[in-house]
């Protein structure tokens, strides 16, 4: 499974982005993870996750502003970010599994899938 991010740029605090990433094909739960400057690669950090029932995970520090969806094909998820901070200045990254559950928490490890990657960069 192939999957391709897209939608990152740079804002200013209290700005807005919308992440969009393309999968190649119909898979089960999918997720946002992001990657903090100069921190190590294998410390990604989860955003939020959603199964095909279109449940939604988010991490605390994203509630209540980041948004994630999927469209009706479950190939293309998306994540709407508003209120951004400079905290949120993170490379983001999509993943996915096979299994249509999602794991009981944001977790790297259980997902099988990762796109390349697009930065967000929020300024104050």
């Amino acid at each position: 499974v192939q999957l391709v991010e897209s939608g990152g740029g740079s804002v200013t605090t209290g700005g807005s982005l919308r992440l969009s990433c393309v999968a190649s094909q119909r898979t089960g739960c999918m997720a946002w993870f992001r990657l903090f400057p100069g921190r190590d690669p294998s410390l990604l950090s989860g955003v939020a996750m959603i199964n095909t029932d279109n449940t939604p995970t988010y991490r605390d520090s994203v509630k209540g502003r980041f948004t994630i969806t999927k469209d009706s094909a479950e190939t293309t998820l998306y994540l709407q970010m508003d209120m951004l901070e400079p905290d949120d200045t993170a490379i983001y990254y999509c993943v996915a599994r096979s299994q249509s559950y999602c794991p009981p928490a944001i977790r790297r490890a259980d997902f099988d899938y990762s796109g390349q990657g697009t930065q967000v960069t929020v300024s104050s």
